[in-house]
């Protein structure tokens, strides 16, 4: 599944997700939404980190 914060808030929220893959850019585009806003408190193991020249790519396995 593919969104943005809002879309995979929902998916949390509903523990519907099973692994997490995030792009984190330094860039500002406005005010933006928030990841994990209004999400319950989430168990998350770490699974991969692979920093680029302007991206880092963060995997996460969400745990029960």
């Amino acid at each position: 599944m593919a969104g943005g914060a809002a879309t995979v808030n929902q998916y949390l929220a509903a523990g519907l997700i099973d692994e997490l893959r995030t792009h984190v850019v330094p860039v500002t585009l406005g005010a933006g939404e928030r990841l994990f806003d209004g999400v319950p408190p989430l168990r998350l193991e770490l699974l991969a980190v692979r920093a680029a020249s302007l991206v880092t790519h963060i995997s996460y396995r969400v745990l029960n």
